[in-house]
């Protein structure tokens, strides 16, 4: 963008299109990116199991079956439980992180131009960059965990879990509740920091050589094509890994949640 210092460049490139400038706003950017994902993965996932056959599948076909046994495998692995609500939770994880992972790859210009043709002046298009939505996704995860320790152990055991662990005596109640209470916290906190803090780092990479191509050297112009390109291959690896990682958590999680021992 012509005029632009390169601060005023990297800050524009990281600022949310949102409701106002308090405290409780809403990043309807990171909103509306995280429903095209969740539209494409509806759309191709459900679109296979329409058009399933049993003779010789397509090579869509095969590849998202492939997809879905391998999540389903991870799942028997690590959650002993009932595995109806997991498994497709698992999956609708692993693909949608992915997905909003992946915008990543789009040119970091194209999003912030395209939008200012409409009169938009800010615009982000990778959600999981921006902590308000790697944290609500990390807070449903936090909701189940309660969900199924309450399943499994009963409201009373609930309760035992953060009293009477990890010294069963009454005298200790206030130390095992405070010592349980962090641990129970730290799992979404480290879910949303973790996924935020690799996909921010790699957005502000991008961003980072894309600032070369405004340099006046032509040396450091002719350098950004490849270092582009370099990172983006390295990115699709930390994008897979990163999808991965978070729903790998939310098994763990919900399985110690489910299995662990009465105390």
């Amino acid at each position: 963008m012509a005029g632009q210092t390169t601060a005023d460049y990297i800050g524009h490139h990281l600022s949310f299109l949102k409701t106002g400038d308090g405290f409780w706003n809403v990043h309807l950017d990171t909103l509306f990116f995280s429903l095209v994902a969740g539209a494409i993965f509806l759309f191709f996932f459900s679109r296979v199991a329409k058009n399933a056959t049993d003779g010789v599948p397509g090579k869509f076909q095969c590849f998202v079956e492939m997809i879905v046994e391998w999540v389903d495998g991870l799942v028997k692995d690590n959650f002993h439980g009932t595995r109806e609500v997991v498994a497709p939770l698992a999956l609708t994880v692993f693909c949608w992180v992915f997905i909003m992972n992946a915008i990543d790859l789009i040119p970091v210009d194209y999003p912030p131009q395209f939008a200012a043709l409409l009169g938009i002046d800010y615009l982000r298009a990778v959600p999981t960059a921006d902590i308000s939505a790697t944290l609500g996704m990390a807070i449903c995860v936090f909701c189940l965990i309660i969900f199924y320790t309450i399943k499994s152990k009963g409201f009373s055991g609930f309760v035992k879990e953060y009293t009477l662990h990890p010294f069963n005596h009454w005298a200790f109640i206030p130390v095992n509740f405070v010592l349980e209470i962090v641990t129970l916290l730290a799992k979404p906190i480290s879910l949303a920091f973790r996924l935020f803090g690799n996909m921010y780092a790699g957005e502000l990479i991008f961003i980072l050589i894309a600032v070369m191509y405004m340099a006046d050297n032509f040396l450091l112009q002719a350098l950004g094509l490849p270092l582009h390109l370099a990172w983006a291959i390295f990115h699709i690896l930390v994008i897979t890994l990163q999808a991965f990682i978070f729903m790998m958590l939310t098994i763990v999680y919900l399985s110690i949640a489910y299995n662990k021992a009465d105390h």
